[in-house]
């Protein structure tokens, strides 16, 4: 009986708010057709896919992919990678880009037109033209830091065998493309906040860096905290652009430049084991949906306005 009123009770919302139904339609099919029918691929992960019998076909293999998998010496190295590296562009990402956007915030206006248009240009250039300037800056030969490094009577250096320069590079080339774009994110929250605030901490007697302190920062907190908890939830996968193009692949430099994302596509490119590719990547969406709920949780025992749910 409660179960048919409930029902009811929600036909009439329904009906009611038929029009935002109707509006919300197609985004609806779009996710459901890119991001749930897809799902049916998980089970590759647990099949020796034999391409003559197709999917359902091929005979089950249980947990083999997996155990493979993580009995390589290439799930630890990939895994540190992957969290060590997202986790450096999270943090160093976000603190340059407020830095930035508090700065954009106290310029002028025609100061911020310049700035904002220096800075977001980068966000616009594919990684396959940030690769072949890295590469030009880099070459071990002819490379532009290696010339003037000689110039400066210092030994050039084979950037591309040494792999412990590589989080660094790698760092540097993301902060380049990305920090200009969250960096508008932050300058627009800046611009929202009321005057009136300013105005009564001014006339109190506040100097311009207290009122950044006490004012600016607080009241985007919660568009860090947000932006945090959506990169963190990604963590897991990496901007395969960034990583294929800018290091090019090298052999030499896996040990600290190869991610999630650029082994399962070697694997398919060189082994063609579809399983196993299968399985490293839903490794990879499992370990992505606990940190999300991780973050969430921590978010929420901290301050329940500012977790997403």
């Amino acid at each position: 009986m409660r179960i048919g009123t409930a029902l009811r009770n929600e036909g009439k919302h329904f009906w009611r708010g038929k029009s935002l139904f109707l509006l919300s339609l197609p985004a609806i099919i779009i996710v459901f057709v890119f991001y749930y029918l897809p799902m049916y691929g998980i089970v590759i992960a647990f099949k020796d896919i034999n391409y003559a019998k197709g999917i359902w076909g091929s005979e089950w293999t249980g947990l083999d992919n997996f155990k493979f998998f993580f009995q390589s010496q290439d799930a630890m190295r990939i895994t540190r990678n992957t969290l060590l590296l997202n986790g450096i562009f999270i943090a160093v990402g976000i603190f340059c880009s407020v830095v930035i956007g508090l700065l954009m915030a106290e310029l002028g206006r025609k100061w911020v037109r310049i700035f904002q248009t220096v800075l977001f240009f980068p966000y616009f250039l594919s990684w396959v033209v940030i690769g072949f300037v890295t590469y030009i800056l880099l070459n071990p030969s002819y490379g532009v830091i290696n010339k003037a490094l000689e110039w400066m009577n210092v030994a050039p250096v084979d950037w591309y065998s040494i792999p412990g320069y590589w989080p660094v590079i790698l760092t540097l080339t993301y902060l380049w493309k990305n920090v200009g774009y969250t960096a508008i994110i932050f300058f627009t929250g800046l611009i929202a906040i009321d005057t009136t605030y300013y105005e009564a901490a001014s006339i109190d007697g506040a100097s311009r860096f207290q009122q950044i302190r006490k004012i600016s920062i607080p009241l985007i907190v919660p568009l860090i905290t947000l932006l945090v908890i959506l990169n963190v939830g990604r963590i897991f996968y990496s901007d395969f652009g960034l990583f294929y193009f800018i290091p090019r692949d090298a052999g030499m430099l896996y040990s600290t430049t190869d991610v999630v994302d650029t082994y399962v596509f070697r694997s398919l490119r060189v082994t063609g084991d579809l399983g196993m590719a299968s399985a490293a990547s839903l490794y990879q969406a499992i370990v992505g949906l606990v940190l999300v709920f991780s973050t969430n949780l921590i978010v929420r025992k901290f301050n329940k306005e500012n977790a997403l749910f």
